[in-house]
């Protein structure tokens, strides 16, 4: 809560008096849903006999705003902070509010503890929203978010029956457009580097690779797949893995653009010619894509259109907070260089 003057009461003097925790009096301040009546009128009664007034609550109780969102990562792997998909979503997200007064704040959100003291934080009244990325398929903070009435916005989603609101890609599409085009190419051991599976992009473009090899009557070896985890380490390994599993690999199909970009560093370091005996796809379109030798064919992501949708979706739930969980998924498209 806001500071108080010296002297002043305390939130905590207000719990202590109420007999109930400080959430619970920051919940009460904030009209938040889920306190029982008996409890609302004790925390409201303590307020009043010690004439407790917090700034944020003044604020809200004058209908204004924090006017800031929050963009928070949940990623739980510093290695990929440094990869360029997040910096090129914030970089959306913060061109998508440049030209209102609200402020973005971006927190890391990774720990049970973390997940607890970003949602009082949130509902304290200091930010109007939330954007969440990198949101693994067992993480319950946009549940949290939700209950605490907290409008927020996903980028991606747990799973295929999220039921809050979320912004998408064509994942599927775009893993099966890219396949389709290696088939059409001749390839036929086509390999896939994969995300993290626990994260649901990850098994939609796996879903994709393998939708597009059963259309085409091309089996599905198991050990043609590798799990990667988006970073160009695992891109290294995972590419090494398969030309000792499968020398005669002739395609790989990497779920991003900086494992696609390690597996031909590691195919030129074996002697595989690029695309010559092997092809390479990645997923992104990544401005690294265009500079890598050869260029890499890859799946654009709309990205700045996905930012976009994003603030525009939680602007409408914050204005609205009535309104139905909206999912948006937006189209890829191939991009055809050298590496395919």
């Amino acid at each position: 809560m806001g500071r108080q003057r010296p002297g002043s009461p305390t939130l905590e003097e207000v719990a202590a008096l109420a007999g109930v925790g400080r959430g619970t009096v920051s919940r009460v301040i904030n009209n938040a849903a889920g306190v029982k009546e008996s409890t609302r009128r004790a925390v409201e009664r303590a307020i009043d006999e010690l004439g407790y007034v917090p700034n944020l609550a003044a604020r809200s109780l004058a209908g204004r705003r924090a006017d800031a969102v929050a963009l928070a990562l949940t990623e739980r792997d510093w290695r990929q902070f440094g990869e360029p998909f997040f910096s090129e979503i914030i970089r959306s997200v913060g061109d998508a509010l440049a030209d209102t007064s609200v402020q973005l704040l971006l927190t890391l959100v990774r720990t049970d503890v973390e997940r607890r003291r970003f949602v009082e934080y949130a509902r304290g009244g200091r930010v109007d929203g939330v954007l969440l990325m990198s949101v693994r398929a067992e993480d319950r903070l946009p549940d949290m978010l939700a209950d605490a009435g907290m409008p927020t916005v996903l980028l991606g989603r747990r799973s295929g029956d999220e039921h809050v609101t979320y912004v998408d890609a064509d994942n599927v599409g775009g893993a099966r457009g890219a396949v389709e085009h290696l088939l059409r190419g001749g390839r036929r051991r086509i390999a896939a580097v994969t995300g993290p599976l626990d994260m649901y992009v990850a098994r939609c473009r796996l879903r994709g690779y393998r939708e597009a090899l059963a259309a085409a009557g091309v089996e599905d070896v198991p050990s043609l797949v590798v799990e990667g985890d988006f970073t160009e380490d695992s891109g290294r390994r995972a590419t090494a893995e398969l030309l000792a599993r499968h020398p005669d690999v002739d395609a790989v199909f990497a779920a991003s653009d900086t494992m696609a970009a390690a597996a031909l560093g590691v195919l030129r370091a074996a002697g595989r010619r690029v695309p010559e005996d092997v092809a390479v796809i990645g997923f992104d379109d990544f401005p690294l894509a265009r500079h890598t030798e050869p260029s890499l064919t890859t799946v654009r992501q709309p990205l700045e259109e996905i930012g976009r949708t994003m603030v525009r979706l939680l602007m409408e739930e914050m204005e609205q907070p009535e309104v139905a969980w909206r999912h948006v998924i937006l189209r890829t498209r191939l991009v055809v260089r050298d590496s395919a």
